[in-house]
């Protein structure tokens, strides 16, 4: 299986060189570079592949994501293979374990991802959308449509998932990907990116429609970031350094994702049957995403009511609280292992914690609720419990974050959660794209304009 797997990467870069020659001269002189290194070289690829995909009808994409999905099945031996060796090494050298668990596959874990492709094999096609069209006073039929982005870069961490996530994503909204994995997860990404190209271009895909960087160079990374005219979109995935490196060094437009501080605030009108299981939930259900609550927020004038039997639930739960004063106080009276209780720092509050942990802290009311969110969080999801009217209202109007909730749990933000299928991403950014990403993220547009000869 090894073999026929290092056939497969090996065929898909095979016509490498031939691809280049009628591409080379207009890409270099785009990006001012007529040498480069590995980035350079598969985005060159990428961007005479995405020419084609463009091309392509609905029904041959969807033909290709089935056959994708499949492939991940027929070679779960050797994707299962290769991930136990990234598994093994970061167990080896003590990487925590919730990042272990976003590096893990397993047979179930395959099957969803292959289930999840077919879903969107069968999900509409984006690139049929007419978004406007109307007749202008000239007598020109004006049309405004949906096309693809061109090649999609994505740089993430140790989630071999979002591998065939990005795959079937760009190519279902007909864009080239090109992906920049984690050297954590660099046997799961590059023999996943084996078997899905492979089958791509065995049902019709141009060579290069996807391809993963080889390199764990962190100089390779930089290139790519900075391949403006071949990059049409780079979307980082991962730790806030990340995404902060990301922005700050690319040359290619960038759709910010995925960092989440977000908070929970327990208003003083709190139904109190919801509080505990919203709360365990939103931090415990799975505590290594970026939906999950790493601030909670109560007001002071319940504090001695309501916090400690949420302080008892967070501990039993095994969650460390970074307390402010009001709640240290009321915690230390607590039966709680003394390695679950620390004094809150300015910097708990701005910590994304991704793990057991969270940072507590009682506030004077709504206002002060809501300025504390703004200033800290990373605009991903906050969540207001309340049985007020006008405190719900000024909450989800005044909280500037990309998914604002009252009375449930931030663990909903995601695509498929919202009824928009599979996403590439989470995106806390206002422009072009903000909250759970689908296939329209991917897309732009462009207008169509039809006339009978009509000069200006």
């Amino acid at each position: 299986m090894g073999e026929d797997m290092n056939t497969l990467g090996g065929q898909a870069i095979m016509n490498q060189d031939q691809q280049e020659k009628g591409t080379a001269g207009t890409a270099a002189r785009q990006t001012g570079n007529h040498q480069g290194g590995e980035a350079y070289q598969k985005a060159l690829v990428a961007q005479q592949a995405a020419q084609t995909l463009a091309t392509t009808s609905a029904t041959e994409r969807q033909i290709a994501l089935e056959a994708l999905a499949t492939a991940l099945l027929e070679h779960q031996d050797y994707l299962l293979l290769e991930n136990g060796r990234d598994v093994e090494a970061a167990q080896q050298t003590g990487v925590a374990e919730p990042l272990i668990d976003r590096l893990l596959l397993t047979s179930e874990r395959i099957a969803d991802i292959a289930t999840a492709l077919r879903q969107l094999a069968a999900s509409p096609d984006p690139l049929s959308t007419v978004l406007e069209g109307h007749t202008l006073a000239n007598g020109i039929r004006l049309r405004r449509v949906r096309v693809p982005l061109g090649v999609v870069a994505m740089i993430y961490e140790a989630r071999p998932n979002v591998t065939a996530d990005a795959a079937g994503l760009c190519l279902k909204t007909a864009n080239a990907c090109l992906l920049r994995g984690g050297s954590l997860a660099l046997h799961s990404n590059l023999s996943m990116t084996a078997v899905l190209a492979q089958a791509g271009i065995d049902h019709g895909l141009p060579t290069g429609w996807l391809q993963c960087i080889e390199s764990t160079d962190r100089a390779v990374t930089t290139e790519l970031m900075q391949l403006h005219g071949l990059i049409d979109v780079l979307i980082p995935r991962g730790s806030a350094s990340l995404i902060r490196t990301t922005v700050q060094e690319a040359k290619v437009p960038v759709i910010e994702t995925g960092e989440g501080n977000c908070h929970l605030y327990v208003h003083n009108t709190a139904d109190p049957e919801i509080i505990i299981p919203i709360m365990l939930n939103a931090k415990t259900q799975r505590p290594g995403v970026c939906n999950a609550i790493e601030t909670l927020l109560i007001d002071a004038s319940i504090a001695t009511e309501r916090l400690p039997q949420m302080l008892e639930a967070l501990f039993a739960a095994g969650v460390k609280v970074h307390a402010d004063p009001t709640t240290y106080a009321l915690a230390a009276a607590l039966p709680a292992p003394t390695a679950l209780l620390e004094k809150a720092t300015e910097a708990d509050w701005a910590q994304e914690y991704l793990a057991l942990e969270i940072a507590v802290k009682c506030v004077e009311g709504l206002d002060e609720a809501i300025a504390h969110i703004n200033r800290y969080s990373t605009h991903h999801s906050e969540s207001i419990l309340s049985q007020d009217y006008a405190a719900v209202n000024r909450f989800l109007r005044d909280v500037d974050s990309a998914a604002v909730y009252a009375n449930a749990s931030t663990r909903f933000t995601d695509g498929g959660e919202f009824g928009l299928g599979a996403e590439i991403g989470i995106s806390t950014q206002k422009l072009h794209a903000r909250g759970p990403m689908g296939l329209t993220a991917l897309t732009s547009s462009k207008f169509i304009l039809e006339g009978e000869g009509q000069i200006r």
